[in-house]
């Protein structure tokens, strides 16, 4: 089994994972590999495009429609000679 260390942890996260492991009657070191242990077993949840992310948001209330914006031709680059 590998170990790791964890250096600047602060004060008052270490105190409160001190707590947390005394409430559930374990080790420090026990209750940090638990919480590893369960945050890494989570599900990976892909990231969504924004697009996409939006559409199910307004889904349940009937979606929406995004209007059509007309665009102007794209204006000439600057120039920079004198």
């Amino acid at each position: 089994m590998g170990s790791i260390t964890i250096r600047n942890l602060d004060d008052s996260l270490k105190s409160r994972l001190r707590v947390q492991a005394a409430v559930h009657g374990r080790s420090m070191e026990d209750e940090a590999r638990d919480i590893l242990r369960s945050s890494l077993n989570r599900e990976v949840q892909t990231p969504k495009k924004l697009g996409t992310a939006i559409t199910a948001l307004f889904q349940p209330f009937g979606g929406f429609d995004m209007p059509d914006v007309p665009r102007d031709p794209m204006r000439e680059p600057p120039t920079f000679d004198e």
